[in-house]
């Protein structure tokens, strides 16, 4: 069975306990790590410096402490979404998210649904 290892748990502590209770649903059945909880203003600010950030600090929802923002990546990763297989890898991470989240009753935004700015691994909790 899928776990998270020690850095992912670090980084899902820092987030909204909603955000933790669909991770630690989902770990059991996708195998997946956390690569951002709560982000400080320096991270916050070379996200955006970097294009892996629309927004400058304090307005992400990475800033919050807890973070309403979290970003999960599929296990092993791969950023080459052009390849089918990995993309496949991404949109069942996806609908494992989607789909606990909302047998939870936990409102969640992805990322990957965005229009102009595609974000796959980053899940946020509406406002």
């Amino acid at each position: 069975m899928p776990h998270f290892g020690r850095r992912s748990r670090r980084h899902l502590a820092t987030c909204d306990e909603r955000l933790q209770r669909i991770l630690n649903d989902v770990i059991e059945r996708v195998d997946c790590a956390v690569i951002c909880g709560t982000r400080g203003k320096a991270a916050q600010d070379k996200a955006y410096r970097e294009g892996a950030s629309t927004v400058q600090w304090p307005n992400s929802r990475h800033n919050a402490s807890p973070s309403t923002a979290v970003d999960v990546v599929p296990w092993p990763l791969s950023w080459d979404v052009s390849d089918p297989a990995v993309r496949d890898t991404w949109d069942v991470l996806a609908l494992e998210i989607k789909g606990t989240a909302n047998r939870l009753g936990i409102p969640i935004e992805w990322g990957g649904d965005w229009r102009r700015f595609k974000d796959l691994p980053h899940w946020q909790l509406p406002r």
